[in-house]
């Protein structure tokens, strides 16, 4: 293997990286909409209905006014036909339509929601009357086809309202309920999307938001999970005197909770109050809301004011008899006319500013300009990267044909400085493991390093396995989105160290093992410790996979780095050293990783205390103020992560860990003696409980400083698990940002190392060795070595295969693995070590049993997910325990097995 010019081939490579700009919206118009029927010229169209499916940027009905401006008499012309551009994402895309392509009737000004299956049309009105009706929009690319679905229809017909989807529902709130002369109402309407096929699938009518009635306001669904949001954003609505009123206020509504609470009024904080009537909305990344242009409402008011006075001058007449009176009231309505259309005729356009919504932060920021005339009373439809906007008005009364396309830039990319920083840094790694590889004379210096770890490398080896690229991003990303309810979780592993000292090390130790999974032979047979082997290689390929993936993603997102060459950067350099230097360079470079690491994280802090008004203390205080530092909920709900959930669920997944685990297990054989093992756990947990609140406090601190700082937060950023990685590129000098960032290289490359070895330590001691007994040791090493390399490879495989997937949570989705995988196999060492009675058959029962509960756990119960962990280890001790009193076995010498019989010391 020339494993060691590898090096020197990445190294060539990252020098290969091209600065790029920093990311931005950029606007282009792009080709118009083609005649409707029965016109020349396409004038555009306003309120029709837009979003994507399959792809392809959708356009339906619409109205406009074909003769002439309605302050000159005109009257609005309503549509039908429905156009499709099938690719919008490419350089010069363009609309078609075809004569099938149509809706059921002449229809506009209703709510386009955009799910998976297709566009929701819903109500809507036209010359004749408001519809209450709802259709489901699709497009079929390979057969160029459109297909209208009838949904279950609202209520009461609705036409000027707003709508999204927030998770499993589309919601609708306020519009118009009457022509003519409706007025706007307070209406809000849900439908549950998983409830469809089933008799209950329908419109719900729910509690109002705690506002005034109105119309043609903006909604967006924003979050994930049980952050998932609808929110309401302006609108206008009329005084009692017959006023408009336009409206700047903003809502949320939780679907889970069916509660609303206000927010801040869609205008920075440092601006004069403006309304927002018939902005393009649209949801950008994991935490924004994108306000696109819009009506201030101020020449709305105007025109309705000049309205009524016509209207009111218009009674007097009817009234009056008197010439003279009659032709003043005629020369002022007259005069009140003209002016009202030299208003008209002179208006510049709608606002054309584009404004962000930060979700968390509950702050508003201005982000962008339009260079082309606002487009209102239309819609924003998001597809992949790209923002687009069709048709639409443009000032009262008038339409444009075209399309906007905003397109997000290339990010600022690190400097030469930042990518000779991580270089250095990754060849010394790789250093590291020529430095070791001579020391690498048999299986036990590559599995055990001979015994040579001192007490503490070890401990902090533990460490870096365990925290990792999950720990360094997920968790500040957890406590900047949400608060510190899961501290908990952390927390526990104190809780767990005694259990692991004064029960599981000692048997590990006295055994002299080399795999964890040796115990599960001696204690009961050869099958259970091939499941166990199994259970635990099948779970670490998985988390290889997520251990590369989540840095590579964040660092994709903020750097510009191509995903897959991070992946494959980190996976190769991993291989290399971990394959010619064994478990010792795995633990010395651990130990180098977790410096940076925590060192990494300590600047990130004072550099946040640096940029907020008052250091600490301020952030404290505005953390405090917005209950960032909520963490104990005793609750009894199961279903929620309580105080009693959290604890409960973190000593399980905890005690999976540290117990049954081969990578952690490995630890504690690699020291002298059982005492060295011992205080390497100790030094483990001195360590850890401390980068717990300061992982906890970088993630709150974050919160705070883009709450004081909107602006400097990228709004696309797809999963908060880049909020870190983020940070370090925009607010670090050059260098160091570079450093950080290879911080988090080593947070991923710490576990990715660790499980490398352990795996080929199972499948060599669990395995080959029992399959070849009588191979030397040489041929046992020269195996070992190769097994590291297969399953590096294997687990980039999976990395890769994971980079074409969206995982919004990977924070959530590690643990979910954990308790569904692995609380059998915890369960087992548990049954064996604390009971005599125990047998081999009744342990593979308990373990299957185990299995089979956390799926109908996980599949129809609303049990949190960190208690699968715990129902995993419980249901296999206990059942485990019972079918052993039903399956009788073979007497077997358990002597120094169990707790009971374990020889003193």
């Amino acid at each position: 293997m020339q494993l060691r010019k590898l090096p020197f081939l990445i190294f060539c490579l990252a020098l290969a990286f091209q600065l790029q700009g920093q990311r931005s919206l950029n606007w282009e118009n792009l080709a118009p909409l083609p005649p409707s029927a029965g016109q020349e010229v396409q004038l555009g169209l306003g309120g029709a209905f837009s979003g994507t499916h399959q792809g392809a940027l959708i356009l339906a009905g619409g109205c406009n006014f074909r003769e002439k401006m309605p302050n000159y008499g005109g009257a609005k012309s309503w549509y039908r036909d429905v156009y499709v551009m099938a690719d919008p994402e490419s350089a010069s895309p363009a609309w078609v339509t075809n004569p099938a392509w149509e809706l059921p009737h002449n229809l506009a000004y209703g709510v386009s929601v955009i799910t998976s299956n297709g566009i929701w049309l819903i109500g809507g009105n036209n010359a004749d009357s408001i519809c209450r009706g709802v259709h489901r929009l699709s497009w079929n690319p390979s057969q160029s086809e459109i297909k209208l679905e009838k949904m279950p229809a609202l209520p009461v017909p609705l036409a000027y309202a707003a709508g999204a989807q927030a998770g499993n529902w589309i919601f609708v709130a306020g519009g118009h309920d009457q022509q003519p002369g409706g007025k706007p109402t307070q209406h809000f309407f849900g439908i549950n999307l998983s409830r469809e096929g089933q008799s209950d699938f329908g419109w719900e009518e729910l509690p109002a938001w705690p506002g005034p009635e109105r119309y043609l306001a903006s909604a967006a669904g924003q979050g994930d999970g049980y952050t998932q949001r609808f929110y309401l954003f302006g609108g206008g609505r009329f005084e009692e005197n017959g006023e408009f009123q336009p409206l700047s206020d903003a809502y949320s509504y939780h679907p889970g909770e069916r509660t609303w609470k206000k927010l801040a009024p869609c205008y920075p904080k440092n601006r004069t109050e403006k309304a927002s009537l018939g902005a393009p909305t649209v949801a950008v990344g994991s935490g924004h809301i994108l306000l696109i242009g819009g009506s201030d409402g101020i020449l709305t008011k105007m025109m309705v004011s000049m309205n009524l006075q016509i209207a009111s001058i218009e009674a007097k007449l009817d009234t009056t008899q008197n010439p003279a009176d009659r032709a003043r009231l005629d020369s002022s309505r007259s005069f009140i006319r003209a002016s009202l259309n030299r208003l008209i005729d002179n208006f510049n356009g709608f606002n054309p500013e584009v404004l962000s919504y930060h979700t968390y932060a509950d702050v508003w920021t201005l982000t962008d300009l339009l260079e082309t005339p606002a487009q209102v009373v239309t819609n924003a439809v998001k597809i992949g990267d790209q923002i687009f906007i069709p048709s639409g008005e443009v000032s009262v009364g008038r339409r444009t044909p075209g399309t906007l396309r905003g397109t997000f830039k290339q990010l600022k990319s690190f400097g030469w400085l930042d990518y000779s920083v991580i270089g250095i840094y990754l060849l010394v790694l790789v250093g590291m493991g020529l430095f070791f590889s001579g020391r690498e004379k048999t299986s036990d210096d590559y599995f055990r390093a001979g015994g040579r770890i001192p007490w503490w490398a070890a401990g902090l080896s533990i460490v870096g396995t365990g925290l990792s690229a999950i720990s360094y991003m997920a968790v500040p990303a957890k406590t900047f989105s949400t608060d510190w309810l899961f501290l908990m979780l952390s927390m526990s592993q104190a809780l767990v160290a005694p259990v692991v000292v004064y029960l599981f090390i000692p048997f590990f130790r006295r055994l002299n093992i080399t795999s964890a999974y040796e115990y599960l032979e001696k204690r009961f047979n050869l099958a259970t410790r091939l499941v166990g082997s199994l259970s635990f290689i099948l779970f670490q390929f998985g988390r290889i996979g997520i251990v590369l993936f989540l840095p590579s993603l964040a660092l994709s997102v903020v750097t510009g780095m191509d995903i897959y060459f991070c992946i494959l950067a980190m996976g190769v350099l991993s291989i290399i050293y971990t394959v010619i230097g064994g478990v010792e360079a795995v633990i010395w470079t651990d130990v180098l990783q977790v410096v940076v690491l925590l060192g990494g994280a300590i600047i990130c802090l004072f550099t946040i205390f640096n940029g907020i008004e008052g250091g600490f203390s301020g952030m404290m205080d505005i953390a405090a103020t917005d209950h960032k530092f909520k963490t104990f909920d005793f609750s009894m709900d199961l279903s929620t992560p309580t105080f009693w959930v959290v604890l409960a669920g973190g000593f399980a997944t905890h005690l999976i860990m540290y117990s049954s685990d081969q990578t952690m297990v490995q630890r504690y054989l690699t020291t002298k003696d059982e005492k060295s093992a011992k205080r390497s756990v100790w030094t483990f947990i001195s360590v850890a409980i401390p980068s717990v609140f300061l992982f906890f406090l970088l993630g709150t601190a974050l919160y705070v400083f883009y709450k004081v700082h909107p602006g400097s937060m990228l709004s696309t950023l797809e999963n908060n698990d880049a909020i870190l990685p983020w940070f370090i590129s925009s607010q670090l000098p050059r260098g160091m940002a570079g450093l950080l960032v290879a911080g988090i290289f080593a947070a991923s490359m710490s576990s990715l190392d660790s499980s490398m070895n352990s795996i080929s330590a199972v499948i060599t001691t669990d395995f080959y060795k029992i399959i070849w007994k009588d191979s030397t040791d040489k041929k046992v090493l020269r195996f070992a070595k190769w097994i590291t390399l297969l399953v590096g490879l294997i687990g980039m495989g999976f990395a890769l295969v994971m980079a074409g997937f969206e995982i919004k949570s990977l924070w959530d989705e590690f643990n979910k693995v954990l308790g569904l995988f692995a609380g059998g196999l915890a369960g087992l060492f548990l049954l064996g070590m604390l009971t005599q009675r125990a047998n081999g058959a009744g342990a593979l029962t308990g373990f299957a049993a185990s299995a089979l509960i956390q799926f109908l756990v996980s599949s129809f119960t609303d049990l949190h997910f960190l208690l699968y962990a715990l129902s995993g280890i419980v249901s296999c001790v206990a059942i485990g325990y019972l079918a052993s009193l039903i399956f009788r076995a073979k007497a077997k010498d358990i002597s120094g097995m169990t707790i009971h019989n374990q020889p003193k010391t």
